[in-house]
């Protein structure tokens, strides 16, 4: 199975990826949950850009994090607040989450975790989207797959072509502000897609939960890049 093949390519090289945020020793990373189970995340809040902030910047300064991180196979309440994840009438919604967002200060810079060239990009504006987006290519041991970065600013952008390389290590992008990044917290959507099934500029960061086995197997867990999780402590 093709997932199977690149998490046990990563597991290979854990510890050699670049961080994709500015992080260095001693700096805290919190968990935070976005699933029904966290009652402080009501409706008034999530479905208020402003209020949603606040909350995230409560969070981190609460326990002194300079990261917020989590999501990835997490059964969201958020997204019932944009039409874009409800689909047409009748249709299932899409609820589950397939990256880990790494929610922190706006402008937070965005590197490249290994070598790769630009896919494709593009301004995703609908209310609660990715904003703006980076799709890179990746080469690993002969293994291709695909790393995606959503919620940018639009400055990343500028003056990018498809093809352009970016080496490991480089500042290719930044946060983005709600204007500019689908109207969320800041904060960065990291996901890995093996498969980028013919999508330019674009890929699904979230499905229905009966499609969870076939989007998962094309999207491995993030943090077998990021390694962010394991020193995560909870909110």
């Amino acid at each position: 199975m093709p997932e199977k093949n690149l998490e046990k390519l990563l597991l290979a090289h854990a510890g050699e990826f670049h961080p994709v945020v500015p992080l260095k020793e001693g700096d805290r990373v919190v968990h935070l949950d976005f699933t029904e189970n966290n009652k402080e995340l009501t409706d008034e809040v999530s479905a208020n850009t402003n209020r949603f902030i606040q909350y995230i910047n409560n969070k981190l300064a609460a326990v002194d994090a300079l990261y917020g991180i989590g999501g990835y196979n997490e059964n969201r309440t958020v997204y019932r607040h944009s039409e874009i994840f409800d689909g047409k009438e009748g249709e299932e919604p899409r609820r589950l989450h397939l990256g880990t967002d790494i929610w922190g200060k706006p402008y937070t810079k965005v590197m490249a975790p290994l070598n790769g060239i630009v896919h494709s990009f593009a301004f995703n504006n609908a209310f609660g989207d990715y904003g703006a987006t980076i799709i890179l290519t990746h080469n690993l041991d002969g293994e291709t797959f695909h790393t995606l970065y959503g919620h940018l600013s639009l400055n990343s952008l500028k003056n990018l072509q498809e093809g352009d390389l970016v080496k490991k290590g480089d500042v290719f992008a930044e946060f983005g502000i709600p204007f500019e990044n689908g109207q969320w917290p800041p904060h960065l959507h990291f996901q890995l897609i093996i498969d980028m099934q013919g999508k330019k500029g674009d890929y699904p960061g979230v499905c229905a939960l009966s499609e969870r086995e076939t989007f998962m197997a094309n999207c491995p867990d993030p943090d077998l890049i990021l390694g962010m999780m394991e020193s995560a402590k909870p909110a």
